[in-house]
C-alpha cells in the first residue's frame, strides 16, 4: 500500500505496476496487488494547495515523473496549476489505482510477528497490507512556534500553508518570519506593496551561485541522507542548501530592500513585536514562514520515533521495521530524491514480499467493510 499520491507517491506506485504489482480491484487470488490512498480531492499533492502567485519561474525545478517527460511549462504558470494538471496525465497514462479522498487515520501491526501485517485504518474502511510505502510529505503539518504574548497579538497571524496572495496585507504591516525559500519568496510579493520586517533565528547563508540540481542538488541528498541514517530530527531543506543570490525573488526582494534580516523578536506583544535590543516594531500582520514536519501522526502506532524526534533509516525503509518505508521524507523532500525515492521503497517492498511469497502464497492487499468482517478485495 502507497499513503499518498504526490510525486513520491507516483513515483511508488509506477514502480509497482512495472513490477507485476495489479491493482486491488481487479486482482485475483495469488496475484501481488496494490492500492495509493490520497487524501486530497484531486491530483497535484501538496502542489494543488500552494499560493496562486508562485510561478513555475520561480520554483526550484520540477524533475520528471518515470516514463513520462513534463510537458513545456510556461514560466509564467501558476505551479498551483501547471504541475496538478501533469501528475493528472500521469495518473492517467498509467492507469494508477489510486483511492481518492480517503485519509488514513492509523497504521499499526496486526500482530507481534516480525513478518505479520499491517492494519491501515482510514475515514472509509479499513485494510491489510504487507507493507506501506509512505509519501505524505509535510505540506499538511505546518511549523507553528510559540512565543510568548502571541495569544495577544491584535492583528492577523498566517502559516505560509494559509497564504494567498500579497494584496490581502496592502497598507499594513507585515512582519515575516523565517530564513527559507519561502519566506523570501513571500517578502519579495508583499513588499512590492506595502511595508516589511524579516526576522529569522539565525543570520541566512547566501550562495553566490545558481541552484544545480544535478550537482549541488545530490551533494544535499547525501547529506541529508547521512543524517537520516543516523536517526536525526528531519532539518528543513534551506538549512542544507543556503540561499543564492541569484533566484529571482531574491533579487526582486532585494530591490524592494526587504532583505535586511533582524534577530528574533523576543516577545509578541497586541501591537507588534518588542525586539532583541529592548525596541518594538509595530505590526498589523505576522506571517510564520517556519516550515513544515513531516506528516506521520498516522505513523504513531508503530512508534518508529526515537529518543531524540527523529526515525532511523536504512536507505528509504525504517531500520526498526522494514515493512514501513518513508519516501518524500528527509533526503527524498526534493522531487529529483522522491523519483528515486518511490523506486528504491518499491525494489525493497517487493523483495520482501516475495521472500514471504515463498513460505505463504497470500498476499494480497485486504479491506474490511465497517461492520462486517474481513473481505478480500482482489
Amino acid at each position: 500500500m502507497v499513503i499518498g499520491a504526490g510525486q513520491a507517491g507516483l513515483s511508488a506506485g509506477y514502480h509497482l505496476m512495472r513490477r507485476g504489482y495489479r491493482p486491488v480491484a481487479e486482482a485475483s487470488d495469488g496475484d501481488l496487488s496494490c492500492v495509493i490512498l490520497d487524501g486530497d480531492d484531486g491530483p497535484g499533492g501538496a502542489w494543488q494547495h500552494r499560493w496562486r502567485s508562485l510561478r513555475m519561474a520561480t520554483v526550484n525545478g520540477i524533475f520528471d515523473l518515470p516514463g513520462l517527460p513534463k510537458p513545456p511549462l510556461d514560466p509564467q504558470s501558476p505551479s498551483s496549476e501547471a504541475v496538478p494538471r501533469y501528475f493528472a496525465d500521469f495518473e492517467r497514462r498509467f492507469d494508477l489505482p489510486i483511492l481518492r479522498p480517503v485519509r488514513v487515520r492509523s497504521v499499526r501491526r496486526a500482530d507481534d510477528h516480525p513478518d505479520g501485517r499491517l492494519t491501515i485504518e482510514t475515514d472509509r474502511d479499513n485494510w491489510s497490507a504487507d507493507a506501506v510505502i509512505n509519501a505524505t510529505g509535510t505540506w499538511t503539518n505546518p511549523r507553528r512556534p510559540s512565543y510568548p504574548g502571541q495569544e495577544t497579538f491584535a492583528g492577523r497571524q498566517l502559516h505560509t500553508a494559509d497564504y494567498v496572495s500579497a494584496e490581502e496585507f496592502y497598507g499594513q504591516h507585515v512582519v515575516m518570519v523565517g530564513g527559507g525559500i519561502s519566506a523570501v519568496q513571500l517578502l519579495a510579493e508583499i513588499s512590492a506593496i506595502t511595508t516589511t520586517s524579516w526576522f529569522t533565528r539565525r543570520e541566512p547563508v547566501w550562495l553566490d551561485q545558481e541552484f544545480q540540481p544535478e550537482t549541488t542538488g545530490r551533494a544535499v541528498i547525501a547529506n541529508v541522507e547521512a543524517d537520516v541514517r543516523r536517526g536525526q530530527p528531519p532539518r528543513s531543506i534551506v538549512s542544507y542548501t543556503g540561499l543564492s543570490r541569484h533566484s529571482s525573488f531574491v533579487r526582486q526582494a532585494e530591490a524592494n530592500g526587504a532583505l535586511q534580516r533582524r534577530p528574533m523578536f523576543t516577545a509578541i506583544e497586541p501591537e507588534g513585536v518588542r525586539l532583541a535590543d529592548g525596541g518594538f516594531q509595530p505590526a498589523d500582520v505576522i506571517i510564520w514562514a517556519t516550515g513544515f514536519r513531516p506528516a506521520l501522526d498516522h505513523l504513531q502506532p508503530l512508534g518508529l520515533i526515537n529518543e531524540i524526534g527523529g526515525i532511523a533509516m536504512d536507505g528509504t525503509a525504517v531500520a526498526a521495521d522494514p515493512r514501513v518505508h518513508l519516501i518524500g521524507h528527509g533526503p527524498s523532500q526534493s522531487t529529483v530524491g522522491a523519483n528515486r525515492a518511490g523506486r528504491a521503497a518499491v525494489t525493497g517492498v517487493d523483495r520482501l514480499i516475495r521472500r514471504r511469497e515463498s513460505r505463504s502464497p497470500a498476499h494480497a492487499l485486504q479491506a474490511s467493510v465497517p461492520g462486517g468482517g474481513p473481505a478480500r478485495t482482489s
